[in-house]
């Protein structure tokens, strides 16, 4: 009889051990959520070229789209579901972190700068990208730094790091520029081509995407100076440690198998839709650098 009693409570420690494991496996935060909806959301920008935007079929595509969609294939093996669907919201510069820290994005495939203060609201996958923050002006108006912009009207999209830079450069240097916003980047640059400002201040390469796909890309030069170093990151649900697992571990095979190149050349070495431009943006030593060893660091000096 104490032997089977023994037998019998052993059997309960081991149905409690197992039931615990499989309690701790089961889905969470996001990824239950995606599980028990059968979808996961995607955060997509209409005029980020070449990370997220809309072709001339208003469809979503881009760099980060790309590896988006290889997150959600990570995803659909990671919870067993064949059948996940993929759907897309478009975000913009003000409403990325909100849609993302309030569960209706589950992942924002754009060009968010990874760093302190946005860490706060939201969580953000290794590296992706590397920038430098510049500006863009008219070919005409021969501008080239920070000091011939002394005095004048300059402009930023809303809701960007690139703005409170920019504010932050302005009283350091005793400038005194005008800053205006748009609404997005595409309206920013609008802005400078209609003359209500002389320079439009953004990431180097999403720059050089929209002059590539502007009316007259040779009337564009982009700035000598660059004024930062930042990483790009696909945001994430903050504390959501097993999401970031999933979107880590996919990201992290794309860069160690290398296939993460033919991604980049195919964005950045080839003709991008929807005219074709080729951006001809050489990989940085920096990127390089975080693509052979991944970090999710915010510190701009992890990459120099």
């Amino acid at each position: 009889m104490e032997t089977r009693i023994r037998l019998i409570a052993a059997s309960a420690v081991v149905a409690a051990f197992v039931a615990g494991t499989v309690a701790a496996q089961a889905p969470t935060g996001a990824l239950k959520k995606i599980k028990d909806s059968g979808e996961i959301t995607l955060g997509h920008r209409d005029a980020s070229v070449p990370f997220s935007y809309l072709d001339d079929k208003q469809q979503p595509g881009g760099y980060s789209m790309d590896l988006c969609l290889r997150v959600a294939d990570a995803v659909k093996a990671d919870l067993k579901l064949p059948a996940l669907k993929v759907k897309n919201n478009p975000v913009t510069s003000a409403t990325r972190i909100p849609l993302v820290a309030n569960g209706t994005v589950d992942i924002e495939c754009g060009s968010t700068v990874n760093n302190i203060e946005r860490q706060a609201q939201v969580g953000f996958s290794v590296t992706t990208f590397i920038v430098s923050t510049k500006f863009i002006a008219k070919n005409a108006s021969n501008l080239k730094t920070l000091n011939d912009l002394k005095g004048k009207t300059v402009v930023c999209t809303a809701g960007t790091n690139t703005l409170a830079r920019v504010n932050g450069l302005n009283a350091k240097h005793n400038l005194g520029m005008t800053v205006l916003t748009g609404k997005d980047h595409a309206e920013s640059l609008l802005i400078v081509d209609t003359g209500r400002a002389v320079a439009f201040f953004e990431d180097d390469i999403l720059l050089t995407g929209l002059a590539a796909n502007s009316r007259n890309p040779s009337e564009w030069a982009i700035g000598t100076e660059a004024y930062s170093i930042d990483p790009y990151a696909l945001m994430l649900p903050r504390g959501d440690a097993a999401f970031k697992q999933v979107v880590d571990r996919a990201l992290t095979d794309l860069m160690k198998s290398g296939e993460i190149m033919k991604i980049y050349e195919k964005w950045y070495a080839k003709p991008i839709p929807p005219k074709g431009v080729t951006l001809n943006f050489a990989l940085s030593p920096a990127l390089k650098k975080a693509f052979a060893k991944p970090t999710d660091s915010p510190d701009p000096a992890a990459y120099e």
